[in-house]
């Protein structure tokens, strides 16, 4: 209903054009008419984008139609008053339109950049790389060579042919990264070895194409090719890649978690990122080059900033795919006139570009796939995948257009072709990749990374430690240390004053000096596990910040900054009893997401090697959080784990009791499964055991006694004091070594 009053709302405004540019609304001031496109093309292209993705097609085809329909082709050819009065050929009206072009362009290339995963590059490089240099390769040499044969009435200037010729070559040798990554992820193939090359291929592609419309730009500029500037031109984005890459990684990290940490006002890192993407463009520009390389490129490292949460990259892409892609995508399809293919001759040269343009890719893939080792039929997969053009043979359309390269009847020619080449690959591609048998290697790869995809740790993002000089926090911090370096997350330090620990001697004022070091052992202790064991994994830098000194009030401020995981060690932070005391409840108080607490009642050490770690568990997603943590730092210390399920039964019968001690009943079972695979996935031997007792703290304490630490998994429960539950309370009531808890607010 709703998009059919929407359809119904347009249709009225399109009807009524001609009544108000007679009367001489639109006519006596821009602005009403600017609002008036802007409405028009969000609307159409929003539902026909929704349209096409009902239909199993990328929502951009419907965008781009939209625009189609709404220009010479058909709105202007059936009401041309109408069409005139809301795109009217004044140089104004059209500026403001193409403004908004530029800027999405831009945008679209910061979101490019953005989905652009550099670790799966580098992961499937060999092969990905040969598909990626033969997928350019072929269809560029087709491209140019057609390019180098078109008729000069489809030329804005015979002197350019060998601009169009450069841009025609690139044009058909790019693909979408966009439309590749949604169609195989649909499939359920991006986790896949293949998948994974294909996207990877994609993203060379996409990069390479970048550089090579702003070569070719450098050369529409001189007008000729001189070998000297263009020398010149490949050594300044040689040089500015370099340095982006090396340079500009920690530097675009930094400002972002300094602007995030220290602003108050909202939407302040989507401000950031918009500047960075802007100033990276405007040097791009500076040097002679496209401006879009400069935003693709700060795509690239804001995507790869850890501090770029997903909450922060759903507000930038709302803005993005809500705004910029419909007006974009329906404003260029408004550039094209469809009825230049009423012309026969036009027609087949149309389709002789299709015919190019796919065979180009398709050779060009299968090639690339047989050198580097891929069977003929994922040489096929992927000649269908990389024939998807999408948004970025439109931007390339765009700016050659723009540029004079391209005429009219030639930009609606390539935009027919990428409109039918992404619209046949979506089925092509899933016809192909059917039936592709899954090797014993890949199943086992796929089994562990379904366990990471429930996982808690790895779905951590930042991690804020709130400790003090005491041992606990000492201890703290290395635990803390060791979790950061599992994933690669940054972290940030915040020490509390010596008013919040009530301790004045010289050895808190030691405990705060060592603090950075402790969390640097622990993370240099993660990263050496990590390249052992049967499944090793690539150790990632981890990004240390030091706040300094705070207050308990302060910590939770600082901890909605951004960060998913707080971590907290501080000296005295229970009683005897085992309760919390107000010390450590202000300090969490008004925290919502998951706390990690370490306490202790006396000895607060973990031997470097050969630790002893208990983890009680019931079968709960918390239970499991608890687990998880604990394997991350058995693996990290060598420790041995135990898992132990206490389960109370209220039947007094003496041999019920001990049928059930020596069979485990099936939801013991299953909770002890998943745990046992659990800790396979992080390369951890795991001893579990069943007790049966109706206070499960008993057998709780009994274990650990011959443990040096327990992490528990625990709910936090509402009240004015932090309380974790009874079984917590009790278990941890005279213990003198540490105990973990893993707490979410119940």
């Amino acid at each position: 209903m709703l998009m059919l009053g929407a359809a119904a709302g347009i249709v009225v405004l399109l009807a009524s054009l001609p009544a108000w540019a007679a009367g001489g609304t639109f006519n006596s001031s821009t602005e009403p008419v600017f609002i008036a496109e802007i409405v028009v093309l969000l609307v159409s292209g929003r539902l026909l984008g929704e349209l096409m993705q009902r239909l199993g097609q990328p929502a951009l085809i419907g965008q781009l139609i939209a625009g189609m329909l709404l220009g010479p082709s058909l709105f202007g050819a059936f009401f041309p008053h109408a069409h005139a009065a809301l795109f009217p050929a004044s140089p104004e009206q059209k500026g403001m339109l193409q403004a908004i072009s530029q800027l999405g362009i831009l945008m679209l290339l910061l979101l490019t950049g953005m989905e652009t995963d550099l670790a799966l590059v580098r992961k499937v490089r060999t092969p990905a790389l040969l598909i990626a240099l033969s997928g350019i390769a072929v269809p560029f040499a087709c491209g140019f060579a057609l390019g180098e044969y078109l008729p000069s009435a489809l030329l804005s200037d015979p002197g350019k042919r060998l601009l169009a010729a450069l841009f025609l070559g690139t044009a058909l040798s790019i693909s979408s990264i966009k439309i590749v990554a949604v169609v195989v992820r649909d499939m359920n193939f991006m986790r896949r070895n293949l998948g994974q090359i294909i996207v990877a291929s994609a993203i060379i592609e996409d990069t390479a194409g970048w550089i090579i419309i702003s070569i070719a730009l450098g050369i529409a500029r001189r007008g000729i090719i001189d070998p000297l500037s263009l020398a010149r031109t490949i050594a300044a984005i040689a040089l500015f890649l370099a340095a982006s890459l090396t340079l500009g990684r920690p530097l675009v990290f930094r400002i972002i978690r300094w602007v995030n940490d220290t602003f108050q006002s909202e939407f302040a890192v989507i401000t950031t990122i918009l500047v960075i993407m802007g100033s990276m463009a405007l040097v791009t520009a500076a040097m002679g080059v496209q401006a879009v390389l400069g935003a693709f490129v700060a795509g690239v490292l804001i995507g790869e900033s850890p501090i770029l949460t997903r909450h922060i990259d759903a507000q930038l892409r709302g803005l993005i795919v809500a705004l910029f892609m419909p007006i974009f995508f329906s404003l260029a399809g408004l550039s094209a006139d469809l009825r230049i293919l009423g012309n026969l001759s036009l027609l087949l040269l149309t389709g002789a570009l299709i015919l190019v343009a796919s065979f180009g890719k398709f050779a060009g893939a299968w090639l690339g796939a047989r050198l580097g080792g891929l069977s003929g039929r994922e040489g096929i997969a992927l000649g269908c995948a990389m024939n998807a053009r999408g948004s970025t043979e439109i931007i390339v359309a765009s700016i050659g257009l723009a540029s004079g390269a391209f005429t009219q009847s030639l930009f609606t020619m390539i935009v027919t072709m990428a409109i039918v080449t992404t619209t046949l690959m979506p089925p092509m591609l899933r016809k192909s990749l059917s039936g592709i048998p899954t090797s014993p290697e890949e199943r086992a790869r796929l089994e562990r990374e379904d366990i990471d995809a429930r996982g808690f740790v790895s779905s951590l993002e930042r991690l804020l430690l709130a400790v003090d000089g005491s041992p606990v926090g000492k201890l703290a911090a290395r635990l803390a240390g060791l979790i950061a370096g599992a994933r690669g997350m940054p972290l940030t330090i915040v020490e509390l004053g010596i008013a919040e620990t009530g301790r004045q001697d010289a050895q808190n004022d030691v405990g705060h000096a060592d603090t950075k070091h402790a969390v640097e052992s622990g993370v240099a202790a993660s990263a050496a596990s990590l390249k052992t064991g049967e499944h090793a994994d690539e150790p990632r830098d981890v990004a240390i910040s030091h706040r300094g000194e705070s207050d308990a009030s302060k910590v939770v401020e600082i901890a909605r900054k951004g960060f998913d995981l707080l971590f907290v060690g501080v000296e005295g932070s229970r009683t005897p009893e085992g309760h919390f005391t107000q010390k450590v409840t202000n300090i969490v108080e008004g925290y919502g997401a998951t706390l990690a607490l370490l306490v202790a009642g006396g000895t607060c050490m973990l031997p470097d090697s050969g630790a002893r770690i208990l983890v009680p568990i019931t079968g709960t997603a918390m239970s499991r959080r608890g687990a998880e943590v604990a394997f991350v730092l058995a693996r990290a210390l060598e420790a041995s784990v135990t898992a132990l399920y206490v389960t109370k039964w209220k039947t007094d019968s003496a041999r019920t009791r001990r049928l059930r001690f020596s069979v485990a009943p099936r939801n013991e079972e299953a909770a002890l499964k998943e745990i046992v695979l659990l800790a396979a996935r992080y390369g951890v031997d795991v001893r579990t055991a069943i007790e049966v007792n109706s206070s499960p703290d008993v057998p709780i304490r009994r274990y650990a006694a011959n443990h040096d630490l327990v992490v528990m998994g625990v709910n936090r429960r509402p009240g004015e004091v932090l309380f974790l539950g009874n079984t917590a309370s009790a278990a941890a009531a005279g213990r003198e070594g540490p105990v973990l808890f893993i707490a979410d607010p119940e």
